[in-house]
């Protein structure tokens, strides 16, 4: 057995419903969820063949043939056709029909990413046997390889039944489905049966008495969930793949505070953890531990502030600017991040971190950032005020120590040109998030490495993690050019265009680029390279063992 210590509360089964696309919930999906491709700790991408292969078949139309190897469930159904058939339904959005405003038709399926990849794509074509699918685009698209997320794949069986149908009738809802146009919304009663089952059926946050709802086609399935305390998986004796987990249990523990992750760390109640935010008393009493390895890199992670375009505080610009120019970010680097990481820099990109080099350097050349917001303005943000005193609520995770620093210095400043700063800090923040009732969020993005899905799901008008309601019809345009662009280059200087507009509209403002950290109890085996995107630790999980 190994014990993981999180620093979230786990909450659900699903993390590619947009409720639950929490960290902890998605490092459980990568013990317990497979798909087509892995991604190293390079970020490069590498097909899983012991869950099946694909290949590009034609250029134009872009297409491609899945085909699965023999993966199956935990609880020994086949992974098949209507699984297939149910993971391109809703990363497609082939049905949805919801205007922008949300005020008529509907989307199907509540996902937290965008539809922007599978989004063009024809209803799949299935050979004979169903284990093979082939998918036509309707324009290129630069991430088609990743196409299939892995947290995304549920049960097709158990979506079904939650529904109140069968596999089978499930299926001929998803062949018969209507494509979606927001012009002339029409009601499809089962689908939207189907829709709220995958939704709503995998969020538990203590162990469910309906089994159905654990079950894993990865080398692990959950086992039990101890509320606000820890998930606990088990080898899954049914795995069909190729990474047969060499350990018997894992536990994941929540642990909020970092302090508390060090003392059980040197008291044996856990092997391994990795800390959301890292500052120098964390490493200091680390390094004081014996028998403990650690691997420190940049993660693909940056902590931020969003305004809500949603709330009345920040419809006028000169007020969000007035905002953004109080955020005291070198302040705030300097005493949380550079004690850690003596070369820290503020972060001047929304797209990019400074660990990417090249991209990000010519994103900062072209966005302006340091010229708006390079140093706080108090008198800037005063004469743009004219007098007002806005209140701003800020949700963030009030769990998190860092993050409460980062709210008083920016409290501290803000009200010293007039605005009146109110705290909405919240342990469960991230349930918060998509209902808007703020006026800034601050919290991290952790990227997955690999693909431009956070565009869309962002930065584009109704894009699944676009929670401050920006909307940029430029942006918009960038966007779906960047996706379908498949050469590097021009892509990142596309995307670089998109950045300038989020300064050019008072977006919000990037903080710093995260630390990554990762203690071990030197009793484990198959955790030495450190992996910086949201995977983390997990990404090798089936090459772990206890010596």
């Amino acid at each position: 057995m190994v014990t993981v210590a999180e620093t979230n509360k786990f909450s659900g089964a699903n993390p590619g419903y947009t409720k639950t696309n929490v960290d902890i919930n998605g490092h459980v999906a990568a013990m317990t969820r497979e798909s087509f491709s892995d991604v190293d700790t390079e970020q490069k991408l590498h097909p899983n063949e012991g869950f099946g292969t694909y290949k590009k078949v034609s250029d134009d139309p872009l297409t491609v043939e899945y085909t699965l190897k023999d993966p199956q469930w935990s609880d020994g159904n086949k992974i098949d056709k209507a699984d297939m058939m149910l993971w391109w339904s809703e990363l497609s959005g082939y049905a949805n029909d919801a205007s922008e405003d949300g005020k008529t038709g509907k989307d199907y399926f509540s996902i937290a990413g965008s539809t922007d990849i599978l989004g063009s794509t024809d209803k799949p074509k299935f050979s004979e046997d169903g284990k093979t699918m082939t998918v036509t685009w309707g324009k290129k698209n630069a991430d088609w390889e990743i196409a299939f997320d892995p947290n995304s794949l549920m049960p097709a069986h158990v979506v079904a039944k939650k529904a109140g149908m069968s596999e089978d009738e499930l299926l001929k809802v998803l062949e018969d489905q209507k494509k979606g146009d927001p012009k002339s919304p029409q009601k499809q009663p089962e689908l939207e049966k189907i829709g709220k089952a995958w939704d709503t059926s995998f969020n538990f946050t203590s162990t469910p008495d309906d089994k159905d709802v654990l079950v894993s086609n990865g080398p692990y399935k959950i086992d039990t969930v101890v509320e606000n305390n820890s998930v606990t998986l088990k080898k899954n004796e049914n795995y069909k793949g190729d990474k047969r987990g060499k350990l018997d249990e894992i536990t994941l523990r929540t642990i909020g505070d970092a302090t508390a992750q060090i003392q059980a760390l040197r008291n044996g109640e856990v092997d391994i953890m990795q800390p959301g935010n890292v500052n120098k008393d964390t490493m200091d009493q680390v390094k004081q531990i014996e028998n403990v390895n650690v691997q420190q890199g940049d993660q693909l992670a940056y902590d931020h502030v969003d305004l809500n375009f949603g709330a009345d505080t920040f419809k006028d610009k000169s007020v969000r600017d007035a905002f953004l120019k109080t955020i005291p970010r070198q302040q705030i680097l300097d005493q949380l991040i550079k004690p850690v990481k003596e070369d820290a820099q503020v972060l001047n990109s929304q797209m990019f971190v400074s660990s990417q080099g090249e991209p990000y350097e010519k994103a900062v050349e072209k966005n302006d950032a340091k010229n708006l917001y390079g140093e706080v303005d108090i008198d800037g943000a005063k004469k743009l005020l004219g007098g007002k005193t806005p209140t701003v609520r800020i949700l963030y995770n009030n769990g998190n120590p860092q993050r409460v620093d980062t709210f008083q210095l920016i409290k501290e400043s803000a009200e010293k040109a007039g605005f009146k700063v109110e705290d909405l800090g919240d342990p469960n923040w991230s349930e918060k998030l998509p209902d808007g009732d703020y006026d800034a969020s601050l919290y991290g993005w952790v990227s997955p490495g690999v693909g431009t899905e956070m565009l869309s799901q962002i930065f584009k008008t109704g894009g699944g993690g676009n929670y401050n309601k920006y909307s940029n019809a430029d942006v918009d345009k960038l966007v779906d050019e960047a996706r379908s662009n498949l050469d590097e280059s021009s892509r990142n200087d596309q995307i670089a265009d998109i950045d300038k507009h989020t300064f050019e509209d008072a977006y919000g403002l990037p903080l710093f680029q995260s630390v990554g950290y990762v203690a071990t109890s030197d009793k484990i085996a198959g955790v030495d390279k450190y992996q910086p995107n949201q995977t983390g630790v997990f990404w090798n999980v089936s090459e772990w063992s206890r010596k």
